[in-house]
């Protein structure tokens, strides 16, 4: 039996990269995982690679409270609750302080921040006395990069939200953390900046981190599961950094 044998999850951009690698472990780990993201096909991968008897698919984008409202009416219907939340979906762009535009600033906000903020609220009554709660930060709120003015401002925001959740649904014994990870090798990254850069730029990104490479989806993945199960059960309001040192040294 795994660590979290009997529970049940919700991971937000459960399709790719880290929110896939996190539902997989999840899932080895026991628990049955509800994984939403907007696109359809990757959610239904991600099923299949999971075994539908561990895994269920809920597409929607979490910056309409109505595809959450569905995500948590198919959660209840399973009739367990809810244990685990990773709540990691998230959009980038990368634009500096003049070339910031309102449709750029409603996207990352609406996603990042107003996402979030709803999908742990909408999470509460369903929660489980001792659950978990992981929110996705980044290092990007510490580090000052000038191209990602509105992405670090959207995940300082996050960090502070796990502080503030933390201290409202102690309580019950749920614990909000945060998780910051490094420079990743994702899908993201492409998506980000175009196929022809791609390479080039996680030749950078390896060079930011203090252990010489980028990390992979499954180590951010492992600190989720820790985070996830009994055994960070002292961990409260905390942001782990998973960045191969890049913030740290």
């Amino acid at each position: 039996m795994g660590q979290l044998e009997g529970r049940t999850a919700v991971v937000t951009g459960g399709g790719t990269g880290i929110g896939l690698a996190s539902a997989v472990r999840l899932a080895a780990e026991g628990a049955h995982v509800f994984v939403t993201g907007r696109r359809k096909t990757e959610l239904d991968a991600a099923v299949e690679a999971i075994g539908p008897d561990r895994a269920t698919a809920v597409p929607g984008d979490i910056a309409n409270p109505a595809d959450l409202d569905r995500l948590y009416d198919a959660v209840r219907a399973r009739g367990r609750g809810l244990d685990i939340v990773f709540a990691n979906a998230a959009t980038a762009s990368l634009v500096t302080l003049e070339q910031v535009t309102d449709e750029e600033y409603d996207r990352t906000f609406d996603v990042n921040v107003r996402g979030t903020l709803y999908t742990v609220q909408k999470a509460v009554p369903l929660l489980n006395d001792g659950a978990s709660v992981i929110l996705n930060a980044s290092t990007a709120a510490d580090n000052g990069q000038d191209t990602f003015t509105l992405y670090a401002a959207s995940k300082a925001a996050v960090r502070s939200f796990a502080r503030t959740w933390a201290n409202t649904l102690k309580d019950r014994g749920i614990r909000v953390n945060a998780i910051s990870p490094g420079p990743i090798d994702t899908p993201a990254i492409t998506g980000l900046v175009g196929e022809e850069r791609a390479e080039e730029t996680k030749a950078h990104l390896a060079t930011t981190a203090a252990i010489g490479r980028m990390g992979r989806p499954e180590e951010v993945a492992s600190l989720v599961a820790f985070l996830a199960s009994d055994e960070s059960s002292f961990f409260l309001g905390a942001n782990v950094y998973v960045d191969g040192g890049e913030n740290q040294i």
